[in-house]
């Protein structure tokens, strides 16, 4: 089985680990990527889902041992790769000083990205009128694995001390929404000024489309080095039943943002989250795609994971018949339009863990 194939199929059906341990911990909960393990194949990391019902399902397996930094992935029995998982970051172990531990400040996705909630709830998430279906953002703040709000020092330490000690690459910030017409930019601005004073680190920032479309200027000013505006779905009918909060905000409106944000950050430097799986078909979903590359703006395409303790707990997982598709066309618009996921300098399109686009871009 060749690359591109095992790990769009991993992402879909992931990964049952047969006995798992310190070595194969992975992240349960959480704002994403969540019930994930980090994996390594032929030296491409990706996130893998573990911990769901899929993966409990899934015809690949792996077997390991209490302390296990490799394995092999298993198919009916049969041995057709070997992995490894990236040993746990130095910065782990370092605390504040008052005694908060780093990783409950950021994490480290796949094997060089510096991840944060710097709000860890959201004016939506408490209401089922209004609730995200998919979103577990204050799962791990509800089992003390996280704190509500990362100050603007706390991240400037904990990044300093990543990049020192592990060699991270970039940093991605996110948060939740607050019920703010920033929409979580002006914290987010902060939280970026602060780092940026601390240690030379390309950062992404991530929130919804503001009401004021000047905050784009001023996240750039602040040190943001690239902007995701994450539209998950994009056919309106899906979006109202999906998210039934952040539907209120039409995609034309995410778009009249994408392009203001790219006249800010650049071409390529605008990137929106794209979730396979809620109910967009194929063309719609590569229309979007088609569309938000014409605007400057890298569409992100990931199989959606139904995370445990979510509405969405139970929802198929995208086949990677389906995901295989969406990946040839829309790489194709990206090579077509010479976007390309090495171009950005932070964020989750450059990390591409959670997504084998990056993979069918070559």
């Amino acid at each position: 089985m060749n690359k591109q194939k095992l790990m769009t199929e991993l992402q879909s059906q992931g990964l049952n680990i047969v006995e798992t341990g310190v070595g194969v911990s992975g992240r349960k909960g959480g704002a994403g990527p969540s019930d994930h393990k980090a994996v390594t194949i032929d030296g491409t990391t990706i996130m893998v889902p573990i911990y769901t019902e899929t993966a409990a399902r899934s015809p690949y397996s792996a077997t390991l041992d209490p302390a296990a930094t490799q394995a092999t992935i298993q198919l009916d029995d049969r041995e057709i790769a070997s992995i490894e998982f990236p040993k746990p970051p130095q910065f782990y172990n370092l605390s504040t000083a008052d005694g908060i531990p780093y990783w409950k400040i950021a994490l480290l996705h796949s094997h060089d990205v510096l991840a944060t909630t710097v709000l860890q709830t959201c004016m939506r998430y408490r209401n089922s009128d209004t609730v995200c279906q998919f979103c577990a953002i204050e799962q791990s703040l509800a089992s003390g694995r996280t704190i509500a709000r990362k100050t603007p020092a706390q991240l400037a330490e904990v990044a300093a001390a990543a990049v020192r000690l592990d060699g991270v690459k970039h940093m991605v910030m996110t948060s939740g929404t607050p019920n703010t017409g920033d929409r979580g930019a002006a914290y987010l601005a902060e939280c970026a000024q602060a780092v940026k004073q601390s240690v030379d680190l390309p950062i992404q920032a991530q929130c919804e489309p503001p009401d004021d479309f000047g905050w784009f200027q001023k996240l750039k000013d602040a040190g943001v080095d690239s902007l995701g505006m994450h539209l998950e779905a994009i056919t309106p009918s899906v979006r109202a039943k999906i998210m039934p909060g952040k539907a209120d905000v039409p995609v034309e409106y995410y778009f009249q943002a994408f392009e203001a944000a790219v006249r800010v950050f650049g071409r390529g430097q605008v990137s929106t989250y794209l979730l396979a799986g809620l109910g967009d078909t194929i063309e719609a979903l590569v229309a979007g795609c088609d569309l938000a590359i014409q605007i400057g703006v890298y569409p992100f395409v990931v199989p959606f994971v139904p995370i445990s303790g979510t509405p969405l707990a139970h929802h198929p997982a995208p086949s990677s018949e389906m995901m295989f598709d969406i990946y040839q066309q829309v790489s194709g618009l990206l090579k077509r339009s010479g976007m390309s996921s090495k171009d950005i300098k932070a964020g989750c399109g450059k990390c591409g863990a959670c997504s084998a686009l990056s993979s069918f871009e070559a």
